[in-house]
């Protein structure tokens, strides 16, 4: 055994633990962002501010509950940005925070990538089903 394997070996503890810690670390954030309402609504936000209404009806099916919960998360997530007008009733708009506007790139590019090969996970998917029927 060389010195280089001897020193790989040594080391081996401590990268699994860096590895696990970076792993349990970046779920959280991964979770975040391959939530589908999450994700939409940093697509629409992306164009520009919105009120609570105007996002409900930009993101198609989305509960009132599920968007407030989002909106939350995107907010303590720092990706999303809430502002209150104090007026009768309240205004509340929501934007992105320059956090979440760097988001928008990695989104675009997934869902690019989603339309592209939608065709081939489709007939990917109806050969698989028709096999399991078998």
């Amino acid at each position: 055994m060389d010195v280089t394997t001897r020193q790989v070996e040594a080391d081996e503890p401590e990268l699994e633990h860096l590895h696990l810690a970076g792993c349990k670390n970046v779920a959280p954030v991964l979770n975040r962002v391959g939530d589908k309402w999450s994700m939409l609504i940093v697509m629409v936000l992306a164009t520009g501010s919105r009120r609570f209404n105007e996002l409900k009806r930009e993101v198609d099916g989305i509960s009132q509950r599920m968007l407030t919960r989002s909106l939350r998360g995107l907010e303590r997530d720092g990706l999303v940005n809430r502002a209150v007008t104090p007026s009768i009733p309240p205004r509340v708009d929501y934007d992105l925070t320059e956090l979440g506007r760097s988001l928008t790139g990695p989104v675009k590019a997934l869902g690019d990538w989603a339309i592209d090969h939608i065709g081939c996970i489709r007939a990917a998917q109806e050969r698989y089903d028709a096999a399991e029927d078998r």
